[in-house]
């Protein structure tokens, strides 16, 4: 069977633009010889949807556009489609509404399969909004027996996963039933179709070949993932979308962060190219797709940095070039009297190495105005805190105000070391629509850096090697408030995305317990802040925003 793997890029709540998204891709599959197209978990309404699902009328719309496609399997010749929707549930009894896969061929609808194992960990709330399938069938197209299951229905494997989520794996159930049919089934290819929305972090685009390899290995099955592509929010999709044989070599491969269509002779199919496996190139694109997805999919073309000179805005500002092109991007210098000349000249360096348009707004008059207005109330207190955040209040207020007159979207330029220990200014450095590295520890971005500078210098040199600086005060470092780098990120990672406890950490990176306690203090006093921080790019397995769930108001010993 001539299985077409149609990776696409949704639009949460773009019926049209999904469904024609859809119909070109199948017809460009059809022109290769495809007999079937696959397309991703929820792909004609986008993933995920949210709490559109409450909303009957998306529903309708969806239920519609099922029906749209349906009608384009009708002409003769044209291949069958499987595709990710949201339907009714079928159910008086329980949520409203099922995460389906709909096979439609021949103009109407073949078969429906609900999505059984329903994620509720991380960014996921499937939970919410979805009734689980209460069993799983094989089905059939053209004599050849299939097996589809939707994303999460694969993640259950007992003999990969230290533990498993659920009682019941539906992939396991699905090779039963073929096993007890096996003397006329095995006459045919086994076959396990999964249509995806499986996010990206770090590692994971491997982690999952490894997991389905298991799966073809263990039920001696043809593996077919088509996973979605995209940003949507602060999620981004890799794509990498795959076809494994029963040995659990990869046959066929899609691209990673891109959309593909990749069409597959099984079970004739040829070993494919391994994947690239360069952790920070991964990574890169990712950052680049969820700033040109967010970007575009809000109806915006241009976004403002504001460029300080320092490595973080640096790195934001080149990722937002190869997203959305140099003629999209602004920079805006906005220098204090406690701005160094040679930040200002790298800040200048780096908008003409990216060819970007760059505007110079001194802040030294605003600030002083400020300080006057202030004199009275702060009268016999020493220069502080409140001072060194009324500079990137003013600059939030500037860009802002560029903002509203021009159209062009604001991205933050803090890192997610800075969002973890608050070492960020709420209304002034936070101020913007996406925090673009807002998951990216500060040591990776020195890597993400030079990653930029691959070919040829985009962030000056100047930039990257020296130390750094909020210059909001006559000769302030980084390291006056906070530990090196290189000690804090390990801290934070432990804590963070694993969950440690201080001593833990103090004993696994053999670092002073009194230091580890200090920093877990700052990252519990400044959840108020991240709570209020715009959406951030999740590309760790633990980031600040919907996976990240913690009260403000606590007292918790650290």
């Amino acid at each position: 069977m001539k299985i077409a793997l149609a990776q696409i890029n949704p639009t949460v709540g773009d019926f049209t633009g999904n469904i024609k998204k859809i119909v070109e891709f199948a017809a460009r599959a059809s022109e290769q010889g495809a007999e079937l197209v696959v397309f991703p978990e929820l792909a004609v309404c986008g993933y995920p949807p949210a709490d559109f699902l409450e909303k009957n009328a998306f529903v309708e719309r969806a239920v519609q556009a099922v029906h749209e496609i349906a009608a384009w399997t009708g002409e003769q010749g044209r291949p069958a489609v499987l595709v990710g929707s949201v339907m009714p549930a079928a159910s008086k009894i329980g949520k409203h509404v099922s995460n389906v896969a709909v096979l439609l061929s021949k103009g109407k609808t073949a078969f429906v399969q609900q999505k059984m194992l329903l994620p509720f960990y991380d960014v996921f709330d499937e939970q919410r909004y979805f009734e689980p399938a209460s069993s799983q069938c094989l089905t059939s197209l053209n004599d050849q027996p299939l097996a589809i299951t939707i994303c999460e229905d694969a993640w259950n494997d007992k003999d990969f996963w230290p533990r498993q989520l659920y009682p019941v794996d539906p992939v396991n159930a699905l090779m039963q039933q073929w096993q007890a049919d096996a003397d006329h089934l095995d006459r045919y290819p086994r076959i396990i179709l999964n249509i995806s929305a499986s996010p990206f972090c770090q590692g994971k685009p491997a982690t999952r070949q490894r997991m389905l390899a298991a799966i073809a290995q263990r039920h001696h099955a043809f593996v077919v993932l088509v996973n979605q592509v995209g940003g949507n929010d602060g999620l981004v999709f890799d794509g990498s979308s795959l076809v494994l044989d029963p040995s659990g070599k990869a046959v066929a491969r899609a691209g990673c962060f891109v959309e593909d269509l990749i069409v597959v002779d099984i079970p004739h199919a040829e070993e494919a190219a391994p994947a690239p496996c360069d952790e920070i190139r991964e990574v890169w694109q990712a950052l680049v797709l969820g700033t040109r997805d967010y970007v575009r999919k809000c109806g915006f073309s241009k976004v403002l940095v504001a460029v300080s000179g320092g490595i973080d805005s640096a790195l934001v500002a080149a990722i937002a070039v190869e997203a959305l092109g140099a003629e999209n991007v602004i920079g805006v210098g906005m220098p204090s009297e406690y701005s160094s000349l040679g930040s200002i000249e790298d800040a200048r360096s780096l908008a003409h190495n990216l060819g970007i348009r760059f505007e110079l707004l001194p802040i030294h008059d605003i600030f002083a105005q400020f300080q006057k207005v202030l004199e009275p109330l702060f009268a016999g207190t020493s220069f502080g805190i409140a001072e060194e955040n009324l500079q990137p209040r003013i600059r939030g207020t500037l860009l802002m105000a560029i903002s509203n007159k021009f159209g062009a979207l604001v991205l933050t330029t803090g890192n997610k070391s800075e969002m973890a220990v608050g070492y960020c200014t709420l209304y002034g450095d936070m101020v913007g629509a996406l925090a673009v590295i807002g998951d990216v520890y500060k040591t990776r971005v020195y890597q993400l850096a030079h990653h930029a500078n691959r070919t040829r210098e985009v962030i000056p040199l100047n930039t990257i090697t020296k130390p750094p600086s909020a210059e909001l005060r006559p000769g302030q470092q980084d390291t006056d408030s906070l530990p090196p780098y290189e000690v804090l990120d390990p801290i934070l990672m432990a804590y963070v995305e694993r969950f440690l406890s201080a001593e833990q950490i103090a004993k696994e990176q053999n670092v002073d317990l009194a230091l580890v306690r200090s920093v877990l203090k700052l990252v519990e006093q400044s959840e108020y802040k991240r709570q209020q921080a715009a959406p951030v790019l999740k590309i760790t397995p633990k980031s600040f925003g919907t996976g990240r769930r913690f009260p403000i108001a606590v007292k918790v010993q650290v």
